[in-house]
């Protein structure tokens, strides 16, 4: 089994990168099941339902959270819903902690945590994520069905995005870090046998600040002025994503970057 774990689809922009690089991204690599983050795809902050659906039709399988996901009231009932997949986050702000996606090959139970220092959200109540995890895990243990386990955490310290690999080692077969729209170049198995990557990146717009025209940041940079956001929408391209493949009794086989550009 090929999972295909996409990082921070940003904006509009990077809705156009999906739509012109997935399908051949899951024709090379044979890719069963494609997973991705979903904070920032409307407007940058957020996604709407109108946009939930368009990537459920350019072949996105589950999508996942971030710290902006509830952005648009109207997702929730979707989030609340075990029909659609797409997960809020699990140690803040929804009662459906995870979902179980059906395949082929298998169920994926798949879920979000926020980790517990993130941006201007550092103030927010949160419960504990590895508690959170512990909680998931114990609950599905005698579900037979659940081939494997992704967790998707999404945080900004480093720290806790490692170690929260370390901590769910060999009890899940991937834990996923975003946030920093940077891949990081540490994709890895973990000792118990875990696919780990710090970050996965983002797509969208490549010459740009995680998204975001340059000029606007930097100026406000400059002058200290308070500003808003401009998303870049041309130029130059990324598509950053992980591929883990799972033998034929679930375990982790490899986990490779694909960064593209263009």
């Amino acid at each position: 089994m090929n999972i295909l774990y996409i990082g921070d689809i940003m904006g509009s922009f990077g809705v156009r990168v999906i739509e012109d690089n997935l399908l051949n991204i899951k024709k090379k690599y044979q890719i069963d099941v494609v997973l991705a983050q979903a904070e920032n795809v409307t407007l940058g902050k957020g996604i709407s339902v109108k946009d939930y659906y368009k990537l459920k039709f350019l072949g996105i399988d589950g999508l996942t959270a971030g710290n902006h996901i509830y952005q648009y009231q109207e997702i929730k009932s979707l989030i609340e819903n075990d029909d659609h997949m797409i997960v809020g986050l699990a140690n803040y702000g929804c009662q459906k902690r995870y979902k179980i996606l059906s395949t082929a090959s298998g169920d994926i139970l798949f879920f979000s945590l926020l980790g517990q220092i993130v941006g201007k959200d550092a103030n927010i109540v949160r419960d504990n994520p590895l508690k959170i995890a512990d909680e998931i895990l114990t609950s599905i243990q005698n579900n037979q069905s659940i081939k494997a386990i992704i967790v998707n955490f999404h945080g900004d310290y480093s720290s806790e995005k490692v170690m929260i690999g370390h901590y769910l080692d060999g009890r899940v077969q991937a834990v996923i870090g975003d946030h920093w729209h940077v891949p990081t170049n540490d994709a890895r198995i973990l000792p118990g046998g875990t696919a780990h990557i710090t970050d996965v990146g983002m797509c969208g717009a490549l010459n740009a600040s995680l998204g975001v025209q340059a000029d606007v940041v930097i100026n406000r940079w400059l002058t200290g002025r308070k500003t808003k956001n401009i998303l870049e929408n041309n130029g130059k391209w990324q598509f950053n994503a992980v591929n883990i493949n799972l033998n034929s009794t679930y375990q982790v086989n490899s986990i490779n970057t694909i960064n593209l550009v263009g």
